[in-house]
């Protein structure tokens, strides 16, 4: 299997590894200093138990790299135009595309089957980029279970002991593109699940992002600091269950209770990657990680007053530590 790698920062970067590991064919395309260091010795990830090497080939041009068989695209929301520009050379006719991203994906509503099949949202996918270049037909869904950064080029750790990938159909049905390369993860000795509900995943997930991200991009800390005051923890609580009672109003199945999933991040050191964008000064995933999932909440009729104010707050924090625009 020919796997292409858009994107290795850190959650590629794992991805890449551990497919290599499972047999795949395994590509990225990645830019700067990491690319250089991944040319130059290869990628490492370091992982709670053990520390991967994979010689990869790589690129900044994935004209250099040829048709896949599978691409999984894990840049950050912000940069799927780029991707939309770049990825032709990678795409065949049967060339699958996961997005393995945070947030609400720019598919979400597509072959969705209720009330709000085909509702676009245009945010995600500025002028319908993303669905031209790729098509829903390719597509894919992701979500990952990891807590990576990368500490120096070329160089990832990880912090979870059980990565995992789960991975599904947007209309839900099984399907052997999707269990190929969950076996090859599974291979690799990364957790590759396939799953027939997809959405109850990506907001399974994103509970847990929206009550601890935009709290810890006020505090500035990683989750278990920014947890330890019982004010703070209480309003983390009030924003899993608004981020729960909109799953289920769209449909979703989450099957963690709020309460633990809380009490399961706050002994986290980890910052989330949207903190660790903030204090790095890159583009942040604000839009697929906190006001797009703000607007679901107002199409489905569901009142979050806690994710309002919180969200606006760590909006206006984004703003106010973005680089100023060069003239």
């Amino acid at each position: 299997m020919k796997v292409c790698v858009f994107g290795a920062g850190a959650i590629g970067g794992v991805l890449a590894a551990y497919l290599a590991r499972g047999g795949a064919d395994v590509s990225i395309v990645a830019r700067g200093a990491h690319l250089a260091a991944i040319r130059d010795k290869g990628l490492t990830v370091r992982a709670a138990d053990e520390t991967l090497q994979a010689p990869l080939r790589a690129s900044a041009d994935p004209a250099e790299l040829g048709v896949q068989d599978v691409v999984l695209v894990t840049v950050k929301t912000p940069a799927l135009p780029q991707v939309a520009e770049a990825i032709a050379p990678l795409l065949g006719p049967k060339t699958a595309v996961v997005f393995v991203m945070n947030g609400i994906p720019w598919w979400y509503f597509d072959r969705h089957g209720g009330t709000f099949d085909g509702h676009r949202i245009e945010s995600l996918d500025p002028g319908g980029a993303v669905r031209r270049a790729i098509g829903i037909e390719r597509t894919l869904g992701g979500v990952i279970y990891t807590a990576s950064t990368v500490v120096e080029p070329g160089v990832v750790i990880t912090e979870h002991r059980e990565n995992r990938l789960v991975i599904g159909e947007p209309d839900n049905s099984s399907s052997d593109r999707a269990e190929a390369l969950a076996a090859v993860l599974r291979a690799g000795g990364i957790g590759g699940e396939v799953t027939q509900d997809m959405r109850s995943m990506v907001w399974g997930k994103l509970v847990g992002n929206l009550s601890t991200a935009p709290l810890c991009m006020l505090s500035r800390l990683g989750m278990r600091d920014t947890l330890a005051d019982p004010v703070v923890r209480a309003a983390a609580l009030q924003l899993a269950q608004e981020a729960i009672a909109v799953a289920q109003a769209l449909g979703c199945t989450i099957k963690v209770p709020a309460e633990a999933t809380v009490e399961r991040l706050a002994k986290m050191v980890h910052k989330p990657s949207i903190l660790q964008d903030m204090e790095l000064g890159r583009p942040m995933e604000t839009v697929s990680l906190l006001t797009v999932p703000r607007e679901l909440a107002r199409l489905a009729g569901v009142a979050t007053p806690t994710m309002d104010l919180v969200i606006s707050l760590a909006v206006q924090a984004a703003g106010a530590s973005a680089p100023p625009a060069r003239s």
